[in-house]
């Protein structure tokens, strides 16, 4: 397997990337009910907390700690008061709680922290969230009584989760369940950000899921050749992330990943590069695409609604999973989905994430990069200032701060490594080489 290894970086490159996962970090430091624990899906006034957010932030404090930005005392305050709410959290087939068998809704009310909305109980956000609690567990390893009680909580919410109740009597994991519909008639099928929930699902010292039901998943990947490139296809960019965050796929193979000779960090290198190639090509004409101006991914947009521009109808959406080459593409992109490769492909993350910064100022904002933007849609006040996300959210900054960390110093990588339950869920999906 060939692999791109780091660049050095110069000393600006350096200084930039310390300010923007800084300043990414202290979403978690300022969103966040210090009460409870919880973090805001997103920074517009009264956003409900998103579960997801919250993992993202017990596996950002860590980096907190190690860089000064956050005293190790306060960090854990934070990652136990998160904690002891989850622990204590009424759970059941009451609409009015905050999970059911060990998971948790999507999104919950920041204050009470019962259920928001008519939300589903969410398997993969679920994982996101306990995943940060062993990141915790894993690094706040001394014998004060608080560090104890991190790992004793962590632990115990782990082995909560009733994996096998989550597969509804199927082989794959269902997206879901609602109090008022059952199951979601969706599972976690085609390559996608589930590769960390299938590894704690097969971790699991308690409710284990069934070995065939990784092998059943993996069954129905697509294997592309796209622009020169072979990989396990998978449209938006936080695909080829969401689960690099936690887990250090490198040299690691499972059955499918060993049949084509590469493995799922290699996977991920060849995405990035597939979304840069496609908006070097840019067919759909989008303003502003270019070597380094990329990064189609699930994010805010400016809405749904069509317009002409430059004598050319264009439809263009809310919120939604963009990818490339094969779309949805309204010439939305992320910039912190771009910060977020980081780890994969740094000689053309780093020169793309000046770009942005440099040129398009509109999209550094409070906290590190807005969460998206697009030239193409034009507005009244600045016909070439395009659209902007208002917003930031927790469940983009949270890679940006994590994904940094492990380009930097391999801590999320280093302390998931060490976790037991991490490394059963590995070998019963039969993963083998590497620092299995």
């Amino acid at each position: 397997m060939q692999r791109q290894s780091h660049v050095k970086r110069p000393h600006s490159g350096e200084t930039r990337l310390d300010a923007l996962q800084r300043h990414a970090f202290d979403y978690f430091l300022n969103e966040t009910n210090l009460a409870n624990g919880l973090v805001a899906d997103k920074s517009q006034p009264g956003a409900p907390a998103s579960i997801a957010a919250v993992g993202f932030a017990l596996a950002a404090y860590p980096v907190g700690v190690e860089r000064a930005w956050i005293s190790r005392i306060s960090a854990i305050d934070r990652t136990l008061a998160a904690l002891r709410f989850f622990s204590n959290a009424p759970q059941g087939t009451d609409p009015d709680t905050t999970g059911h068998k060990g998971f948790f809704y999507h999104f919950l009310d920041m204050t009470t922290g019962r259920r928001a909305g008519i939300c589903e109980l969410s398997t993969v956000d679920t994982g996101f969230l306990l995943a940060g609690m062993l990141a915790a567990a894993a690094y706040f390893d001394r014998n004060s009584e608080d560090e104890q009680e991190i790992r004793s909580l962590a632990d115990a919410l782990y082995r909560r989760a009733d994996w096998q109740w989550a597969c509804n009597g199927g082989e794959t994991i269902t997206h879901g369940w609602t109090p008022e519909g059952g199951f979601l008639p969706y599972r976690w099928e085609g390559y996608d950000e589930a590769s960390l929930l299938y590894v704690l699902a097969l971790g699991s010292p308690t409710h284990p899921l069934a070995a065939e039901g990784y092998i059943a998943w993996t069954s129905t990947y697509q294997w592309k050749e796209i622009y020169g490139y072979e990989f396990i296809y998978g449209g938006p960019l936080f695909i080829h992330q969401y689960s690099h965050i936690w887990i250090d796929f490198r040299g690691i193979q499972d059955a499918f990943t060993r049949d084509k000779g590469i493995d799922y960090f290699e996977n991920s290198r060849r995405a990035t590069y597939v979304q840069r190639e496609y908006a070097i090509r840019n067919p759909l004409g989008f303003a502003g695409y270019g070597e380094n101006f990329w990064g189609l991914t699930a994010s805010d947009g400016p809405g749904r609604t069509t317009r002409r521009v430059n004598g050319i109808e264009r439809a263009f959406f809310d919120y939604a999973a963009r990818g490339a080459p094969y779309g949805p593409d309204d010439g939305t992109v992320a910039p912190w989905a771009v910060l977020a490769a980081l780890p994969f492909a740094p000689e053309i993350v780093l020169p793309a994430i000046a770009h942005f910064q440099d040129v398009y100022p509109q999209v550094t904002g409070k906290y590190c990069f807005r969460c998206s933007f697009n030239l193409s849609f034009q507005n009244e006040e600045d016909v070439h200032g395009g659209w902007t996300s208002p917003y930031h959210f927790g469940i983009n900054l949270g890679p940006v701060v994590l994904m940094c960390e492990n380009y930097r110093s391999e801590l999320l990588w280093r302390l998931m490594r060490a976790s037991p339950y991490i490394v059963t869920g590995f070998r019963r999906a039969g993963f083998t080489g590497g620092w299995l």
